[in-house]
C-alpha cells in the first residue's frame, strides 16, 4: 500500500519543523558536555570527535536531522510542477544528504568529510537561489523574496567571516547559516499541509 501524495506531503511538512528542533536540540546537549568549545576557536564539526557523549550527540544529531530534512526535501520536490523548481529541490536533496554525510563521516576522516560539508553549505544557497527563481516564475513573490533573502543569509555569513572573521574558526557562520536554512524550513514544513489538501 503506497501513501497518497496528499499524507506523504503532510509528512514531509512536519520533518521539515522537526529538523532543526533534532539538530539544534542535540547540538546543544554535545556544547554542554564539551565545556573547552569555543566558538570563535571551533567548528561545529570539532564536537563530532570529542570524548562521548558529545561526539554521539553531535553526529546523531546531525545524521537524524539531515534524514528527517531529505524527506521533507523530497516533499518539497514532489510539490513541484515546474522544471526549474523541480531542478532547485533536487539540489536541495542534495544538500540535506551532504548533511547527514557530515555526521557519518566525523572530521577524523579525511578528506571525506571536508568535502561533504563544503557540499552542503555550498548546495544550499545555490538550492535557494534556484529554487526563488522557480517562486517568481510562479508568482509567488512573497516566497521568492523569502527564498531569496535565505539564500543571501546563508552566503553572506561565509563572505563575512572569510572577508572579516568572526573568530579563527567556522562554528559561527556554521551556526547562523544553519538558522537560515531552519528558519526557512520551518515555513515551507507549515505550508506544505496546505500544498497536501490542494493536491487531494
Amino acid at each position: 500500500m503506497t501513501l497518497s501524495k496528499g499524507i506523504w506531503l503532510k509528512i514531509a511538512g512536519t520533518c521539515g519543523i522537526l529538523t532543526p528542533i533534532i539538530a539544534f536540540t542535540l547540538i546543544s546537549f554535545a556544547i554542554t558536555y564539551s565545556p573547552s568549545f569555543s566558538w570563535t576557536e571551533n567548528a561545529l564539526s570539532d564536537l563530532g570527535i570529542q570524548k562521548e557523549p558529545t561526539a554521539t550527540l553531535f553526529n546523531f544529531g546531525l545524521i537524524t536531522s539531515g534524514i528527517t530534512a531529505t524527506l521533507f526535501a523530497s516533499g518539497l520536490y514532489l510539490s513541484q510542477n515546474k522544471i526549474l523548481a523541480k531542478t532547485g529541490a533536487l539540489i536541495f536533496i542534495l544538500a540535506t544528504i551532504m548533511l547527514t554525510a557530515i555526521g557519518v563521516f566525523p572530521e577524523n576522516v579525511k578528506p571525506t568529510h571536508y568535502y561533504v560539508s563544503v557540499a552542503f553549505f555550498t548546495l544550499f544557497p545555490i538550492a535557494m537561489l534556484t529554487l526563488s527563481a522557480a517562486f517568481l516564475f510562479a508568482k509567488k513573490t512573497k516566497m521568492s523574496i523569502f527564498t531569496f533573502l535565505t539564500a543571501v543569509s546563508a552566503a553572506t555569513v561565509w563572505v563575512f567571516h572569510w572577508t572579516v572573521g568572526f573568530g579563527s574558526n567556522v562554528a559561527i557562520p556554521e551556526a547562523l547559516s544553519a538558522i537560515a536554512a531552519s528558519v526557512w524550513a520551518i515555513v515551507l514544513g507549515f505550508k506544505m499541509p496546505k500544498a497536501a489538501s490542494q493536491s487531494n
